[in-house]
C-alpha cells in the first residue's frame, strides 16, 4: 500500500502524464541521437556535438521520469510500442539536412513543452509536489534548447 498523501486515482492520472512525458523525451532522445550521427554540411561539428548534450540530458531524464512513476506506484513504459502509442513527438525515419533536423527538433521541443505543461498543472492540482519539480525542470531544459535550436535558424 501507497501512502504519500496522493490519493491512488490521483496518482494513476499523475503516473499516465508522466508516462506521455517519458514517451516523447525517449522519442526525442531517439532523434537527436540520430541526428548526432547523421548529420552533415558545414555546421557538422557546432551540432554533432549540440546534438551530443542533448541526447545525453535526455538519457538522464528519462530515467529520472521513469522513477518518479514506478514512485508512485505505476509501472513505467519501456518499449518502443508504448512510446509509439503514448508518444505527441513524431519519430523521424527520413534523412535531413541540418535545416530540417533544426526545425525537426524545435517542433519536438515545442511539443514535449506541452506535455510538461500538462502534466505540471495536473500534478499541482493534486499537490504532487515531487512531479511538479520534475514538470517544471523539464519545462526549463526544453524551453531553452528550442530557443538555443531556433538561434541556428538566424544564421541558416
Amino acid at each position: 500500500m501507497i501512502n504519500i498523501g496522493i490519493e491512488p486515482k490521483a496518482r494513476l492520472a499523475i503516473a499516465k502524464e508522466l508516462s506521455k512525458l517519458l514517451a516523447d523525451s525517449y522519442t526525442l532522445y531517439l532523434t537527436t541521437h540520430k541526428y548526432h550521427w547523421n548529420v552533415t554540411g558545414p555546421m557538422f561539428q557546432t551540432l554533432h556535438t549540440l546534438f551530443e548534450e542533448q541526447y545525453t540530458e535526455l538519457a538522464i531524464a528519462v530515467d529520472d521520469i521513469a522513477e518518479r512513476i514506478r514512485t508512485l506506484g505505476e509501472k513505467a513504459p519501456g518499449s518502443y510500442a508504448e512510446f509509439q502509442k503514448l508518444a505527441s513527438v513524431e519519430e523521424d525515419v527520413d534523412q535531413r539536412s541540418a535545416t530540417e533536423m533544426i526545425e525537426r527538433l524545435i517542433t519536438a521541443h515545442e511539443t514535449t513543452i506541452r506535455t510538461a505543461r500538462a502534466l505540471l498543472h495536473l500534478a499541482a492540482e493534486h499537490g504532487d509536489d515531487g512531479t511538479v519539480d520534475i514538470a517544471t525542470q523539464r519545462l526549463q531544459v526544453h524551453e531553452k534548447t528550442a530557443w538555443m535550436l531556433r538561434s541556428f535558424q538566424e544564421d541558416v
